[in-house]
């Protein structure tokens, strides 16, 4: 009888381990390629202010071309020809 007990409890270990174990594994996986997926918050602010500098640059790079252009009206063709 202890020999069938001990037999038992082996059988039960093994179905535990080979049953939710690896669907535990599947589904962590799972949720961490939809959580990849998805864009945080301290993401999304970096691309705001990155898209927000990118603009002012911009802008100050036309006024630079605007004050070249009156100061030195041929700095685009010198440029140009580099």
């Amino acid at each position: 009888m202890d020999a069938t007990l001990g037999q038992l409890f082996l059988i039960a270990v093994i179905v535990l381990v080979l049953v939710p174990a690896p669907l535990f594994i599947i589904l962590q996986f799972i949720t961490k390629w939809r959580q990849s997926r998805e864009i945080s918050s301290g993401d999304e602010q970096m691309l705001d202010d990155l898209w927000q500098l990118s603009q002012r640059m911009e802008e100050r790079i036309e006024s630079l071309e605007i004050i070249l252009e009156k100061e030195v009206p041929e700095w685009r063709q010198k440029h140009e020809q580099r």
